[in-house]
């Protein structure tokens, strides 16, 4: 059975609305206030990451982000995420151009239900902020990996915003990326 993990970029206080300021909210951006260490180790680890996945589930929004810039870079990192299955839960795209994608059909839950139980390993969730919190009201999430970045924005959306009920998490790891983000990886305690 195939584990569900989201991998997000959060600010101090929790918001991962619109890191590159792609979006045009007020306080976007953030992300690129790294420096160049930060970035760097970052992306190493964005890295190490992409070649332990098994496929890729995004949201729309968030699959048209990366659809658009990834299938003309080069590299590794490039090569992995452009040949990896890719599936998108979407209501309105039809016919995805980027390599190995696919969009998943019908209701969210059971669509993602079903491609857990078709897949072995990591399906990785990037970006696509409400695909991730329906997973997580609806338990489908096993881990959480968060890049925090040492910024408060006081303001944006959250990953967090709109679960219904308390999520008890255990801290799987953390450390150190660069001189200054902290990477946090959770799993979500189950019921006994």
């Amino acid at each position: 059975m195939g584990r569900i993990v989201i991998s997000e970029n959060v600010s101090l206080d929790g918001v991962v609305q619109d890191p590159t300021g792609d979006e045009g909210f007020e306080r976007g951006g953030w992300f690129a206030r790294i420096g160049d260490k930060d970035r760097g180790a970052w992306a190493e680890a964005e890295f190490d990451e992409a070649l332990r996945a098994d496929a890729l589930l995004l949201g729309r929004r968030s699959y048209e982000w990366f659809a658009a810039r990834w299938p003309s870079r080069s590299g590794a990192w490039a090569d992995r995420l452009n040949s990896m299955p890719k599936y998108v839960v979407s209501s309105t795209l039809e016919d995805p151009d980027w390599n190995n994608s696919s969009v998943l059909k019908g209701e969210v839950v059971g669509a993602v239900s079903g491609l857990k139980q078709e897949l072995g390993g990591e399906i990785v969730v990037y970006g696509s902020r409400r695909l991730a919190r329906t997973l997580m009201e609806h338990d489908l999430v096993d881990e959480l990996r968060l890049m925090v970045h040492p910024v408060m924005l006081g303001a944006g959306e959250s990953i967090f915003g709109g679960t219904g009920e308390e999520k008890p998490l255990r801290l799987l790891g953390n450390r150190t990326v660069g001189d200054g983000l902290a990477y946090l990886t959770y799993e979500l305690v189950r019921d006994a």
